[in-house]
């Protein structure tokens, strides 16, 4: 086993790649099967190598990374893990994102693809197949930048223990996780720069109804409504429809505060959409997160300034799939 015997440096974070990534393949996980360290990756082998505990009533001071020049260097991921956890724990993203693609630069193009229409007739014997286009999208999708300065000072902060320091930078990625969130919705919305904006469906009435719901439902198939997005006064709206009450969705709120519709749909607060505007969509198909990187974050002056003012930031933006997945209904 070799954990105990990898040099820690911050040159480590200079080729693109994290330093749990670099560290699995120096220390692999695979090694450590039916051993006391199962179930660690290489970086909590790491910490438990240096006897850092960053979670839990007995966590340490954050003082103890930087006991030794070896463990300084694991500050920045750690700093990193706890900002992506927070991401992943503001679930809104989950709900909306079919797919994630990560590069290693600023310039991506994602695909478009044709329609897929139901056919009333089975194919002749000899006859064409129904055709579906994919192409590459003319426009370059646009990345956004998210993130924080963090202006702590290590004096500041030495002495606060490590699970409320986790805390912070989990709000931190929760914050990161908000914007991008923004983001999605823009696209889902209005396109991703080719003409593809969600189309609009109108509603009954100026007042939201179920008979409004199902016309959404009716007009977004084939796909499934599976995810309706609302804004605050149509979340209100929607919650206290006599639907919205009964037994089963009033379990599910209750017992899990996860929202469903009695259409089966998850129902996803999206305070950025237009107050008279709900978006439903086909969350396996409709929308594509592109990432330039992972967490960024500036691992110099965590280790040699010990934080003094660091940035955590994010790179990320989204491009449609099928861009008749998800449409508008206006009231």
């Amino acid at each position: 086993m070799t954990f105990d015997r990898i040099k820690l440096e911050k040159g480590m974070y200079a080729n693109g790649k994290s330093l749990t990534d670099i560290l699995e393949e120096l220390d692999p996980s695979e090694n450590y099967k039916n051993t006391d360290m199962s179930g660690l990756d290489a970086f909590q082998r790491q910490l438990k190598r240096y006897d850092i505990k960053v979670c839990g009533s007995d966590s340490d001071q954050v003082q103890k990374f930087f006991q030794t020049s070896n463990s300084a260097a694991l500050f920045p991921e750690y700093v990193a893990r706890a900002v992506k956890q927070g991401m992943k724990n503001a679930a809104p993203l989950s709900e909306i994102v079919a797919a994630t693609t990560v590069i290693d630069n600023l310039d991506y193009r994602s695909i478009s693809v044709s329609p897929l229409t139901l056919s009333a007739d089975p194919v002749s014997e000899g006859g064409l197949l129904p055709q579906t286009d994919i192409r590459t999208n003319p426009n370059l999708v646009s990345l956004k930048k998210h993130g924080r300065l963090l202006t702590a000072s290590y004096e500041s902060i030495k002495y606060q223990r490590l699970d409320i320091f986790t805390v912070t930078l989990r709000q931190i990625g929760a914050y990161i996780a908000r914007e991008l969130f923004n983001d999605a919705v823009y696209v889902l919305v209005n396109g991703d720069g080719g003409d593809n904006a969600a189309e609009t469906v109108s509603a009954d009435s100026q007042t939201l109804t179920y008979g409004s719901l199902i016309k959404l439902w009716a007009n977004i198939a084939p796909y499934q409504l599976n995810t309706i997005l609302a804004p605050t006064a149509l979340m209100q709206q929607l919650l206290n429809m006599s639907e919205m009450k009964d037994a089963n969705a009033g379990l599910d709120f209750h017992g899990t505060g996860k929202m469903i519709t009695p259409l089966g749909a998850n129902l996803v607060h999206a305070p950025s959409l237009a107050s008279n505007k709900i978006l439903g969509l086909d969350k396996n198909c409709a929308l594509e997160m592109i990432q330039s990187g992972g967490i960024v974050v500036d691992s110099d002056k965590l280790i040699d300034r010990q934080i003094d003012k660091a940035a955590v930031s994010c790179t990320a933006g989204f491009s449609k799939i099928f861009s008749d997945s998800a449409k508008i209904l206006s009231l």
